[in-house]
């Protein structure tokens, strides 16, 4: 017998890449049950695979940053300044990133290289240790939503956030509709996600000196004016990075997606001053903000 439930959760989070850097993503989550009937006639509670498997992905690898640990471009160690902090410094074709963060902000995959099969493996052995004896089979699909029109990848953190937003490093995979004077504008939208491809937004409030910023000891040794660094405390711990220049957005608000929105139709209505800016932006799958100019 089979249960499954489509659409169980969302997971937004981002990745380190050779190649790419930070990246920001979004995968919708399924989830597929075998077993056999148990004494209520079931495979397994839907409240159970709702609210238990559910928890334990999120737990698991959303609002993370998400580790390669077998990448040779990677380094992780204990943080010099904080207990349960680590230190991560992680130098791509794309730009090098350097970060501090409370350990439970970072998801250590084994393998070489992020995606869908490594992640989906890493979830799978992690739910299968919580399932009751009845169930024999766990299939888990991860995909990214079917997005037609112009998308971007960004990775943010939210530092007056009470829950895992406030992670300096967790991103998501977003699409964007812009109208000028109520028409729906795909230059316009090609322009800003070409402007935010696999970018790393920052909040100009959170800038710290180099001499200042809490990193490791290689990391302090490649920072140059090249790189931009910012730090808060949050709830959770203390929260550092250095992102190279190329590779950042440094806005003038906190990077909610109602603030993002209205940073994006003010930059937008710089460019248009003559027209009226509506933008909807989205933060992953879903859900958004829209902001007028």
């Amino acid at each position: 017998m089979q249960l499954f439930v489509k659409d169980l959760t969302v997971i937004d989070f981002s990745y380190l890449c050779e190649q790419r850097g930070i990246v920001g993503e979004s995968w919708i989550v399924d989830v597929l049950l075998d077993g056999a009937l148990n004494e209520m006639s079931m495979v397994l509670d839907f409240g159970i695979v709702k609210k238990q498997i559910k928890a334990i992905i999120d737990d698991a690898v959303d609002h993370k940053l998400l580790l390669p640990m077998q990448s040779s471009k990677l380094s992780v160690s204990n943080s010099t300044y904080h207990q349960a902090h680590e230190f991560v410094d992680f130098e791509s074709d794309n730009g090098s990133y350097y970060i501090q963060s409370p350990e439970q902000a970072f998801a250590k995959i084994d393998t070489a290289t992020i995606d869908i099969e490594s992640v989906t493996s890493h979830i799978t052995s992690i739910i299968k240790q919580s399932l009751p004896e009845n169930v024999e089979g766990l299939h888990i699909t991860l995909r990214p939503e079917d997005i037609k029109d112009e998308l971007y990848h960004y990775t943010h953190g939210l530092k007056k956030h009470d829950g895992n937003c406030q992670r300096i490093a967790h991103g998501h995979r977003s699409t964007i509709e812009i109208y000028e004077n109520d028409e729906r504008s795909t230059e316009l939208e090609q322009l800003w996600c070409e402007r935010w491809r696999d970018i790393y937004i920052a909040s100009e409030d959170d800038a710290i000196s180099h001499e200042n910023v809490e990193l490791s000891e290689h990391a302090k040794s490649k920072l140059n004016e090249e790189f931009d660094t910012f730090a808060y405390d949050a709830p959770q711990g203390r929260f550092d990075i250095a992102v190279e220049r190329q590779r950042i957005d440094v806005v003038d608000c906190d990077s909610t997606v109602e603030l993002l929105a209205d940073f994006i139709a003010r930059q937008l209505k710089k460019l248009r001053p003559y027209t009226d800016i509506k933008v909807v932006a989205f933060e992953g799958v879903g859900k958004g903000a829209i902001a007028s100019a």
